[in-house]
């Protein structure tokens, strides 16, 4: 197995941008939010439990999940927050597990927005890597490049653990608070070092 990398970060963070450098280098990227979204696809493998589970008023036209009906239901009620993550998350796990076996770059990084309140994704990776910066510009970018509204972002970021808790169990840290070139110097630095951890990982008696 290799070397993998978890990667994380609230909400606004820059975890995608971040994401897109680890890949310019060559390295096999699993994103959980993309399985999610595959999972809520017409057709997706998590359809029939969504609409068992929740009803048709939940289903778009083309049998895909309602993602603006569903985020609003969850993030007022807890309940129906934790029915929906029952449904999703054993299948994304899975689905996680499976493409482990077809990575072929030296290190992985799999992206969990989720990882430090999901146990069972923690107990997958090696390393923890959380893509950082203030509650303030996860609220600004977040605004800016989505229709959500503050009220809904501070909702989504009230779900998640905080800042400092995220910080504290964090192997390796991104702040991303300046210009993508920053970002990207940071992203160089750790591949250099995954790279070598990795070796050493690869050259150690199993």
């Amino acid at each position: 197995m290799p070397l993998i990398i978890g990667l994380t970060g609230g909400i606004g963070c820059g975890k995608s941008m971040a994401t897109k450098y680890f890949a310019a280098h060559g390295i096999d990227i699993i994103d959980t939010d993309e399985i999610a979204h595959e999972l809520t696809l017409p057709g997706g493998k998590a359809m029939s439990l969504i609409k068992k589970t929740f009803g048709t008023s939940f289903i778009s036209k083309d049998g895909s999940l309602d993602r603006g009906k569903m985020r609003k239901l969850v993030f007022l009620n807890p309940i129906f927050k934790n029915e929906l993550e029952a449904i999703l998350h054993p299948l994304i796990y899975q689905e996680v597990v499976r493409r482990i076996q077809f990575a072929t770059s030296a290190y992985l990084v799999i992206v969990v927005p989720l990882l430090l309140e999901a146990k069972a994704f923690q107990e997958l990776v090696h390393r923890i890597l959380v893509i950082d910066c203030t509650e303030q510009l996860q609220i600004s970018r977040t605004i800016a490049r989505s229709k959500l509204d503050e009220q809904e972002i501070h909702a989504i970021m009230a779900t998640q653990v905080s800042r400092k808790e995220r910080l504290m169990q964090a192997d390796d840290i991104i702040i991303n608070d300046q210009d993508l070139d920053y970002l990207q110097k940071q992203v160089e630095r750790l591949h250099l070092k995954y790279l070598a951890l990795s070796k050493d990982k690869l050259n150690k008696p199993a």
